[in-house]
């Protein structure tokens, strides 16, 4: 028999209980454990959250009747945005520790999904257990038409496959109708293949994060939302100037140069762009959370450093390939790649000396109130 309690733990990380029944996590108690799962089989009655939580609620009985000390909870993550749901999941669960004073626990999951948490939870309890919980089906229910149509009924997977299928389709009918179908296959398979490249990269939880922090920073009010949309505003136009500078500046020597032109044309509003994205942050630290102004307070030199070093680059790199029209020869490209790399180490190395000054500040002030009766 187990010593300590043991917590028997059933994770919904998508978040279906409060998707789909309106109840917020952490749920913890037999009680509530078993209202909570006929809320949700009220709700979406095929939903199989509700036989993991019936699982639970079964494994505590089984426990309990040996004599051991068990308690049973649920946590849930977030229907949209995985990262922040995985992060309230650890929140819950330091929660539901110190409410329970558990030492182990046996972990009730409906599927491998929300066993990606697993991490998460041994990082805080010994798992003892772990009961992965699978619905039997009748056989005409496994056909290939109810798989698909589950699948199409999440939200979560309607925007990764209608969406991309929606914009694809529209873009083939279009170009039909003004009568260029070579130029509609063109941008579809290009627009596939930047979705697949960003997906796989993971830059579609990156612009969810970015759109929630957007939300959040409208909330409350501060002055990240105006600076990030002026950065976005920033960004679209330097990419504008950059593909006009591929137009101007077109040479037939290959990839390479393609990029370093769009550099040279849209880096000086990239990086204007980033730099206001960091003022605002740093405006904003200092106003809420002063104590992090140190991680926040070198962002707009390392930008600029960048932004320079990758203009001077792009600058003698051209003047090495007699681009036509191209404003600066070889020798003054070269001299103006060394200022730029020293202009740059020289932003740098000051953004790391103000932090260095900003940090030892943080710390005499933090010093001088902890001695301030």
């Amino acid at each position: 028999m187990a010593e300590g309690t043991t917590l028997i733990l059933c994770i919904d990380r998508d978040d279906d209980l409060g998707y789909k029944a309106g109840l917020a996590s952490p749920v913890v108690g037999r009680e509530a454990c078993l209202n909570a799962a006929s809320a949700l089989a009220l709700a979406d009655p095929e939903d199989s959250d509700v036989n993991a939580i019936f699982q639970a609620v079964k494994t505590y009985d089984e426990l309990k009747e040996r004599g051991e000390e068990v308690e049973v909870a649920i946590l849930t993550g977030n229907h949209m945005h995985m990262l922040e749901g995985d992060r309230k999941i650890g929140t819950d669960l330091d929660d539901v520790i110190a409410r329970t004073d558990a030492d182990a626990c046996v972990l009730i999951s409906d599927g491998a999904e929300d066993e990606y948490i697993l991490p998460i939870v041994q990082s805080r309890l010994s798992v003892t257990s772990i009961r992965r919980v699978i619905v039997t089906q009748m056989p005409n229910l496994e056909g290939t038409y109810y798989i698909i149509k589950k699948l199409l009924d999440d939200p979560k997977v309607s925007r990764m496959v209608l969406i991309p299928l929606g914009l694809a389709m529209l873009i083939y009918a279009t170009a039909y109708l003004v009568g260029y179908p070579e130029g509609a296959t063109i941008v579809v398979v290009g627009a596939l293949g930047i979705y697949l490249l960003l997906k796989g990269l993971g830059f579609d939880e990156f612009f969810s994060y970015s759109v929630n922090s957007l939300q959040v920073a409208l909330r409350r009010g501060k002055i990240t939302f105006v600076s990030y949309i002026t950065a976005i505003l920033f960004f679209i136009v330097g990419v504008i100037i950059g593909l006009y500078s591929l137009l101007v500046y077109y040479t037939q020597e290959g990839i390479l140069l393609y990029l370093l032109t769009f550099f040279y044309g849209g880096i000086g509003w990239f990086t204007a762009a980033g730099i206001i994205a960091s003022v605002g942050r740093i405006i904003d630290v200092y106003m809420n959370e002063i104590e992090d102004l140190g991680r926040v307070i070198v962002l707009p030199f390392f930008i600029s450093a960048i932004g320079i070093i990758v203009y001077g680059t792009s600058i003698y790199m051209l003047s090495l390939s007699h681009i036509e029209k191209f404003p600066y020869p070889e020798f003054n490209g070269l001299n103006v790649a060394m200022y730029a790399m020293v202009g740059g180490l020289f932003l740098a190395f000051v953004g790391v000396y103000i932090q260095s000054l900003v940090n030892r500040w943080i710390e005499k002030k933090g010093e001088n109130t902890a001695i301030t009766p």
